[in-house]
């Protein structure tokens, strides 16, 4: 499946309401593919990002923002695999405005709501965004979608599938199934996807859970190199939740540990490192 939603003219964690500006989760009536009732309007960055999301089942939260704020800022063609409602490279397009961002979702819903997303964002930010309905393996392949094209962008954000169907009940939801319900061993399916759309040099970004450290490693290994890992801690005494990993296509240097990021602190307040990112929409880094 593909098609182009909206062209340029041009597991998440819930959103903190602390860091992500949302009231009580408004109902909207955009006349989506989705019944009304089943929408909800948030707030990112200040405010400076909103978006509409499904109710329930997979929603954007802080995972987004921190791979938004993970990338280069000097990156100007970037690509959001897995984009979902547009969390990720719409924060990133917001936080760097030179930046075109291509979205790339499978799911028709959740593709159309990324594209009414980028309408709605401050004036010029829909003409640097693009919206493509695809599954991620078809792309960069002579017999995939011609966009976005092959070798052409010089960033790649990915939050890919994090659970494995082996290990975990599939949800009630099928678009949140088909979000998560994806075996590690599949991650390499979209690294492979990420080379393919990488110009020789680009740089690869994504957040993933720690336990597919080894699956990460192994599918990034001949294909990308100068690979950066910072852990995520929700608290200075909990282990991390998230790594946030760096990659360059085509480089062969080992990989290095970053410092760790603390969300924050052990009773729950948000540390200056998060209200920097989630709030102020600031970079993490450098890389």
């Amino acid at each position: 499946m593909s098609g182009t939603v909206g062209a340029p003219t041009g597991e998440p964690a819930p959103a903190d309401p602390a860091l992500t500006d949302n009231a009580p989760p408004e109902k909207t009536s955009p006349g989506t593919m989705l019944p009304d009732d089943a929408l909800t309007d948030d707030a990112f960055l200040g405010g400076r990002l909103r978006l509409l999301q499904p109710a329930r089942g997979h929603r954007a939260g802080h995972d987004a923002m921190l791979l938004a704020a993970s990338a280069p800022s000097g990156a100007r063609r970037a690509v959001d695999l897995g984009a979902g409602v547009g969390a990720a490279g719409l924060a990133f397009a917001v936080r760097v405005p030179a930046a075109m961002a291509t979205l790339v979702e499978i799911v028709p819903e959740l593709a159309e709501l990324a594209a009414r997303n980028a309408a709605r964002q401050r004036p010029g930010l829909a003409g640097r965004v693009a919206v493509v309905c695809a599954d991620v393996a078809t792309l960069g392949r002579p017999s995939g979608p011609e966009f976005p094209a092959a070798r052409a962008a010089d960033l790649v954000l990915m939050n890919p599938p994090f659970n494995d169907p082996g290990r975990h009940r599939a949800s009630p939801d099928a678009g949140r199934a088909l979000a998560h319900m994806v075996a590690d061993a599949d991650v390499a399916t979209w690294l492979r996807a990420a080379e393919r759309l990488l110009a020789p040099g680009g740089r690869l970004a994504l957040i993933h859970r720690p336990e597919a450290i080894e699956a990460l490693l192994a599918g990034l290994k001949g294909r990308f190199g100068s690979v950066t890992i910072r852990p995520v801690h929700p608290a200075p005494s909990a282990p991390a939740h998230r790594l946030l990993i760096g990659a360059t296509k085509g480089r062969r240097t080992p990989p290095v540990f970053l410092p760790v990021l603390v969300l924050a602190d052990d009773a729950g307040r948000p540390s200056a490192a998060a209200e920097h990112v989630l709030r102020a929409g600031g970079a993490i880094g450098p890389d």
